[in-house]
């Protein structure tokens, strides 16, 4: 028996693809599902699974100038805080940065307490600028003001009482309970929307693109792109709304896509079951907990040999990193699955490794299927020296095993190939989401 064989058989069975999904079919679900939340319904008026939220935002059309702007990127674990300033000729750098822990990662928070942590992690900056950008990595309804309410936690957050609350608002009042003169405007913005401000910025030296979106594949999933025209569900909402704007999918919630039997038992695990669907199969923060599933059912299935399939049990769950460590080097004993097969046979690490494999390439497709529905959806890129920027972000998309290159190869084949649609995708090294939140401060 074939090893290919043998495992296709157990993936089968568990309802795992082995060469899926379809990437060209998520892609078409992923722009049905678009459409439908910036109409507000489908067309058998059901809710999007998509959010698709407008954010009354353009990149700005000229670098700003001798200004200084705070910012915060609240992302999945960690919480950041800095000044950037720009000086004469619109040159940003970053300075007094610091980090510190999520608020709602360990325990619950209620709301005073999440947002008087937030201001506490602000006092060394006071008085520093009159604006604050903030990147609130978490689905927000935008508001006109540039204000966010939020609508929901994933990464596992916990403050529930936070839930419908005007972010900017509820920050500034905690930042004049501080002793704090209430700030100009704090605008907030997603780390997806701050990254496609990113690679706005980078038109300069001869490069011209014809639209912009942004994606994020770290702890989170999530993409942002422009959109041009009318989006129906906001129509009246205000009489100047902008003909073209920034739009946060929050594809991590798109849903119209087949789970196996290891992603619907995982997600009875966390904290938000039946929501984040997309976002469980491909982030960082799940990705290692549904492999876990699959390999803990391999063992029962018997595709090890019964010293593997002891160690590998009393593993129990493991994470990407776990993961990446045995795909990168498999034979070092100190790490969390080679020691587990020390004992093994070859058999043992090729499966082992194949089967990790498939949800590496899982998310590759998955991930190149969300980028493609942002860029198709923008409606450039027909013209292949004004392509459309992509800007990509997070350590899942950039350090996992082989992630990054499947990526992009099956990006070209959807769009270059099939389509003709041209892009470029763009990195910004550590500095990208800041930037982006910079920008958004002191533009909006």
């Amino acid at each position: 028996m074939k090893l290919y064989e043998k495992i296709a058989a157990f993936a089968g069975k568990h309802g795992l693809a082995v060469n899926g999904p379809d990437i060209t079919s998520v892609i078409d679900g992923l722009l049905y599902d678009m459409e439908a939340g910036l109409a507000g319904e489908d067309a058998l008026g059901k809710p999007a699974a998509q959010d698709m939220i407008p954010t009354w935002t353009n990149p700005p059309e000229a670098a700003p100038k001798n200004q200084s702007v705070i910012v915060i990127d609240a992302g999945g674990t960690n919480f950041r805080t800095c000044l950037v300033s720009f000086d004469g000729e619109g040159n940003p750098s970053i300075s007094e940065l610091k980090k510190s822990s999520m608020p709602g990662i360990e325990r619950e928070f209620s709301k005073k307490e999440f947002f008087d942590t937030i201001a506490a992690n602000l006092d060394y900056l006071k008085g520093r600028a009159s604006r604050i950008g903030f990147c609130f990595s978490y689905a927000m309804k935008i508001t006109p003001e540039n204000d966010g309410e939020v609508l929901s936690f994933s990464k596992e957050i916990k403050a529930k009482e936070v839930v419908g609350s005007l972010v900017g608002k509820s920050l500034s009042d905690a930042l004049v309970e501080r002793g704090w003169k209430r700030p100009e405007k704090i605008v907030l913005l997603n780390d997806t929307a701050a990254a496609l401000l990113a690679g706005a910025s980078q038109a300069v030296g001869g490069r011209r693109y014809s639209s912009y979106a942004g994606v994020i594949l770290g702890t989170g999933l999530n993409t942002a792109y422009i959109e041009y025209g009318p989006i129906a569900k906001i129509a009246g909402v205000r009489a100047d709304i902008p003909s073209e704007q920034i739009v946060v999918c929050e594809s991590g919630v798109f849903d119209k896509v087949a789970r196996s039997e290891f992603d619907t038992a995982f997600d009875k695990t966390t904290q938000t079951p039946g929501r984040y669907v997309l976002e469980k199969m491909c982030s960082g923060a799940y990705l290692g907990g549904v492999a876990s599933i699959a390999v803990r059912a391999a063992c029962e299935d018997g595709l090890f040999s019964a010293p593997a399939a002891e160690a590998l049990t009393a593993v129990k769950e493991f994470t990407l990193f776990d993961m990446d460590r045995f795909l990168y080097t498999p034979f070092k004993t100190d790490t969390v699955l080679g020691a587990a097969l020390a004992k093994g046979t070859q058999a043992d690490y090729d499966t082992l490794y194949f089967l990790l494999d498939i949800f590496v390439d899982r998310c590759a497709r998955l991930t190149s299927a969300i980028m493609a529905a942002a860029i198709i959806k923008t409606g450039k890129g027909k013209n292949p020296s004004m392509p459309v920027s992509i800007l990509c972000e997070g350590t899942t998309f950039y350090k996992t095993h082989n992630l990054k290159e499947r990526i992009l190869g099956y990006l070209n084949t959807e769009l270059i190939q099939k389509r003709r649609i041209y892009y470029e995708a763009l990195s910004l090294d550590n500095n990208a989401i800041t930037l982006g939140a910079a920008l958004a401060g002191v533009s909006a």
